[in-house]
């Protein structure tokens, strides 16, 4: 082994790789995006806000790797085909697929006050949350979190199986990455049952792509990154510290004391994705903070 193979550049360096970001023109999947691209990835970028994509895309410095706004809607079959078909057509192949796209849902803003009129009494409390949302609301909310990781997954299998193939690298195996939630992974509603359980449901469909791409013999990785407090649409643009714990409504607070770095969440995207980490497969890594130690995990 030579000290070069142990070099910076050898294990993060993605020049040459082509990556598709659902969701990300903002928070969570425009940091895994910006660090992709830094480290030499081609990354399209998809949402249904084309202006957002595109924003994004201008602003980008090109002298780094390319990002490239690509419309689709990752709760659509006919939209999905027609990205993958556009990548198909201009790559040929894919070496990284994040599956970020995701939304909050119905929430119960009341539900941790125990104060609140809704806790009164077993009877009452069970239906305030019976009547607050409905099984329409949760679909739909499933649909994007959980669903579309399947269906955008499948429908770009065989691109990243290419991938692989024709990147002729040694141990080189094209990466699927999962952005769930440290709220699928505590045990915690944090005032929103269905927004957690989407998250618990995408982190066992993380493992269940994994095993079963291994036992058929896909070469394509499946591994999941669950982030804890992170500035995103679904917090706010800039997290005080103040607030961290407001946002992560957990027993004890984040030891950490503050929220995530963009800086943080594009490494760990850039590990899964690079040489470094193609020895990793079926993992979820949890970057919170010291939030699930802290609070009741199923880890």
């Amino acid at each position: 082994m030579s000290s070069s193979s142990l070099s910076l550049k050898s294990l993060y360096d993605l020049t040459g790789l082509i990556a598709v970001v659902t969701g990300g023109g903002t928070g969570i999947g425009l940091m895994i995006a910006q660090g992709l691209a830094t480290n030499g990835a081609k990354v399209y970028i998809t949402g249904r806000r084309l202006e957002i994509l595109q924003k994004v895309a201008d602003g980008w410095d090109k002298e780094t790797g390319g990002i490239i706004p690509l419309q689709m809607d990752a709760t659509n079959k006919e939209s999905i085909l027609a990205a993958r078909d556009a990548i198909a057509e201009k790559e040929g192949r894919l070496h990284i697929l994040v599956n970020n796209a995701g939304q909050v849902g119905p929430t119960s803003p009341w539900f941790g006050d125990l104060s609140a009129p809704q806790h009164q009494d077993a009877e009452t409390l069970g239906r305030a949350l019976f009547d607050h949302a409905s099984f329409e609301d949760w679909g739909q909310l499933y649909t994007i979190n959980t669903f579309s990781i399947f269906f955008v997954t499948t429908a770009f299998l065989g691109l990243l199986e290419k991938g692989t193939r024709e990147r002729e690298q040694e141990g080189f195996l094209a990466s699927v990455i999962n952005t769930t939630s440290i709220s699928g992974v505590i045990k915690l509603a944090q005032d929103h049952f269905c927004y957690n359980s989407s998250k618990g449901a995408a982190s066992h469909l993380t493992k269940l792509l994994s095993t079963e791409f291994a036992l058929k013999g896909i070469p394509v990785r499946v591994n999941a990154i669950a982030p804890g407090v992170y500035a995103s649409e679904m917090t706010m643009d800039t997290i005080p510290a103040d607030s961290v714990d407001k946002i992560g409504k957990g027993v004890k607070p984040v030891p950490a004391r503050r929220a995530g770095t963009a800086e943080e969440m594009a490494g760990t995207a850039v590990y899964l994705a690079s040489l470094a980490g193609c020895y990793t497969n079926g993992q979820e890594i949890v970057i919170d903070g010291g939030y699930v130690a802290v609070n009741p995990a199923v880890v």
